[in-house]
């Protein structure tokens, strides 16, 4: 029996807005109430996301909660700091999915040095093959009316790194991720450093010298994953691509590992995940075939002279790091299939 879920989508007229839109219009279940933003009220939404045809003469409205309420589920798209507030008006009864960072950290200290001001609490995580001290993070999401989606850098490390963090096969101490990251990861803004000029043939560092606000939450979640000293050195780079992260992400191998551990490690965390997948050997992951899917693909290996492990871990920032995410985790909660309406087919070339 068809089981039509009402889904109201806050900042539609942004990108990670219109991702989960493209996203979500692939749930046979869904069918979308209203349509918010606050610069673009009163625009058709395809002014703002041409591609989202069945969508382009919906008007957005603006973003209230009295706009937002009687909706199962709500997805706020929306700057870091401009959910709690809206959030805090809807009922309980409804789904709230952030895909902002307002409710991803545990730790108040941690949110008042790299996002500053007063912390608006936690809320279950939504990255469902987080691995915590009791199995995995899937498991506390059937029946949550409040989550909290994982950043998309944040996405990328955490999966790449964290069986080997699980089954101590890596020492943790000494984590060195860095990321080519695509221009959609910034959002949509008119500033020069995002201009086509400046961007096309050319590969930017950012955020460099551990100032990046998802270092916290990465080293929240491979604590979760059983880490008990997390130092970590996180470089991210945008590169001229419209979206995809490639994280390559290493850290030393554990004192007295054997080297055929590291593989079979990540073989047994992800052997049963559908949308996280580890390549053959010799094989490595492009963006590419992340593309538009709510994939992740990696490969590891082990650097025998410098005594480290390697893993390379690709996905789309708007999908496997936001959007699809976010669906994944509102299948969960409303007790659906995991996969229900996410695919993991890309687009490549």
């Amino acid at each position: 029996m068809h089981m039509a879920i009402s889904v109201a989508v806050a900042g539609a007229s942004g990108y990670v807005g219109g991702e989960v839109l493209r996203v979500f219009s692939q749930h046979p279940d869904v069918e979308f109430g209203a349509l918010t933003a606050h610069s673009s009220v009163g625009d058709a939404l395809g002014v703002h996301q041409p591609h989202l045809v069945p969508l382009a003469d919906r008007i957005i409205a603006d973003t209230t909660a009295e706009t937002l309420a009687g909706h199962d589920v709500v997805v706020l798209a929306l700057p870091h700091g401009k959910s709690a507030q809206i959030a805090a008006q809807l009922s309980q009864d409804t789904l709230v999915i952030d895909c902002g960072a307002d409710h991803r950290l545990t730790d108040p200290g941690a949110w008042a040095a790299y996002y500053g001001g007063e912390h608006a609490g936690s809320w279950p995580y939504g990255l469902p093959e987080l691995i915590t001290a009791s199995g995995h993070q899937r498991d506390i999401l059937p029946g949550s009316k409040r989550i909290a989606v994982p950043g998309c850098n944040v996405t990328a490390v955490t999966l790449a790194l964290q069986p080997g963090v699980a089954s101590g096969v890596v020492n943790a101490s000494d984590i060195v991720a860095v990321l080519a990251n695509g221009y959609s990861g910034a959002g949509k803004k008119l500033e020069t450093t995002y201009l086509a000029s400046e961007a096309l043939g050319a590969a930017v560092p950012y955020a460099v010298g551990g100032s990046h606000r998802h270092i916290p939450e990465i080293i929240q979640n491979l604590e979760s994953a059983g880490a008990t000293e997390v130092r970590l050195s996180f470089t991210p780079t945008l590169v001229p691509m419209a979206r995809g992260i490639l994280a390559t992400v290493t850290a030393p191998l554990a004192q007295g590992v054997n080297v055929e551990a590291v593989r079979a490690a990540w073989e047994e965390a992800y052997a049963d995940e559908p949308f996280v997948h580890l390549l053959p050997e010799g094989q490595w992951p492009s963006t590419a075939a992340t593309l538009g899917a709510n994939t992740a693909l990696m490969q590891v290996a082990v650097d025998g002279n410098a005594g480290r492990v390697v893993v390379v871990c690709a996905i789309d920032n708007l999908v496997k790091g936001t959007a699809g995410a976010a669906l994944q985790s509102m299948n969960l909660a409303l007790g659906l299939p995991e996969t229900r309406g996410l695919s993991t087919i890309g687009v490549a070339p």
